[in-house]
C-alpha cells in the first residue's frame, strides 16, 4: 500500500475518535517524526519570517516598535513569533484552533534561532536585530528553569491565545500587521472567506497583511511515488471520502484564492509565487472540475498574497 494511502485511511480513523487532535500528535511525533524541528522544517519558517519582514518594511506605516501583529496558526514552535520579536515588534498575537505550545518546544525554537545567529545564518533572514532582545533570549536559556509557557510568551512580547479567527475578539482596525504560514490550505472555503472577513475588519487602513500558501499535496511530502499535484485527480466526492478534520486540504488554486480576496475587497498589493512543475502536473489525470484552469493555474505550487 502506497505511504500517503496508509496516511490518509489513518486520519481519517483517528478523525472520528474522541481527543483526535492528541492522537494524532502522539503518532507524527513516534512514528512519522513529523513534529521535529528538522533543519528543513526550521529553515521553512525562517523563510516565511523573512518574507512577512520584509513585506512589513517594504509596505507598513507604523514602526515595528509600536506595531501589534496577529498571526494566525501557532503551531508547535513559535519560530516566526520569535523572529518577529527579534526585529523590534511591539506585541504578537498568534492564535489557533487548538493549543500546541511547550516549554520545551519553545526552548528549542529558540536555541535553534540563537544557533542560526551564531553561526551568522540567522541575518541572512532578519536584517537588523534589536541587540537587547538577542540577550533577552541567551539569559532566558540560561534561566530556563525559572521560566514556564505564559512567561516565555511574555519575554518575547507574545500573546498566544486558543481562538477562532471566524469571531476574533478584537475592535475594528486593531492591527498593524496580520500573517500566517502554511494555514489557508488547511481551511475549506465558507471558513476562509469568514476569516478574511474578520481580518479585513481588524486591520488598520494602513496596515499589511502577508499569508504564505502551500497549494501542493501535502499527502506527496511523505510519499514520494505521487507528485505534489496528485489531489487534483479527485473529484469533490472523492475527495471528501480521502479527506480528513485533523489535516484537511481544501485544494483551491492560485486563482481562487485571488477571487476570494477581489470578492471581499480586499487589495491585493504583491503576489509572489512558484510556478512548480508543468512536468509533474501533465502526469496526473485531472478531475473534470479544473478543466477550467490553465496549466500556469494548476501548477502554482507555493506563494504569498500580500495586501
Amino acid at each position: 500500500m502506497a505511504k500517503w494511502i496508509l496516511k490518509a485511511a489513518v486520519q481519517k480513523g483517528i478523525s472520528y475518535l474522541p481527543y483526535k487532535e492528541h492522537i494524532n500528535f502522539v503518532l507524527q511525533k513516534y512514528v512519522t517524526r513529523g513534529v521535529r524541528l528538522t533543519d528543513t522544517h526550521l529553515e521553512y519558517k525562517l523563510d516565511a519570517a523573512r518574507d512577512h519582514i520584509r513585506y512589513y518594511r517594504t509596505y507598513g506605516t507604523t514602526p515595528a516598535g509600536q506595531a501589534t501583529v496577529l498571526e494566525l496558526g501557532t503551531g508547535w514552535y513559535p519560530v516566526v513569533p520569535t523572529l518577529l520579536y527579534l526585529v523590534g515588534f511591539r506585541k504578537i498575537v498568534t492564535i489557533d484552533i487548538r493549543d500546541w505550545t511547550s516549554k520545551a518546544r519553545q526552548l528549542t525554537a529558540i536555541r535553534r534561532i540563537l544557533g542560526y545567529y551564531d553561526t551568522g545564518r540567522l541575518q541572512a533572514y532578519t536584517g537588523p536585530i534589536d541587540p537587547a532582545r538577542l540577550a533577552n533570549l541567551r539569559n532566558l536559556l540560561v534561566n530556563a528553569e525559572a521560566h514556564d509557557v505564559g512567561s516565555i510568551h511574555t519575554l518575547i512580547h507574545t500573546e498566544a491565545l486558543v481562538m477562532d479567527a471566524t469571531r476574533l475578539t478584537y475592535p475594528e482596525q486593531h492591527f498593524d500587521f496580520i500573517c500566517s504560514n502554511n494555514t489557508f490550505e488547511h481551511v475549506y472555503t465558507p471558513v476562509l472567506r469568514n476569516i478574511l472577513r474578520e481580518f479585513k475588519r481588524v486591520l488598520k487602513p494602513d496596515g499589511v497583511m502577508s499569508h504564505f500558501i502551500d497549494l501542493s499535496d501535502h499527502f506527496a511530502h511523505l510519499d514520494g511515488s505521487i507528485t505534489i499535484y496528485n489531489f487534483l485527480r479527485f473529484t469533490e466526492q472523492q475527495w471528501a471520502a480521502i479527506d480528513n478534520t485533523i489535516q484537511p486540504q481544501n485544494r483551491l488554486r492560485w486563482r481562487d484564492y485571488v477571487a476570494m480576496y477581489q470578492e471581499l475587497g480586499i487589495p491585493i498589493r504583491e503576489e509572489d509565487y512558484l510556478g512548480g512543475d508543468a512536468g509533474a502536473l501533465q502526469t496526473v489525470p485531472l478531475a473534470e472540475q479544473y478543466a477550467g484552469y490553465s496549466a500556469e493555474e494548476l501548477a502554482i505550487s507555493h506563494g504569498s498574497i500580500v495586501s
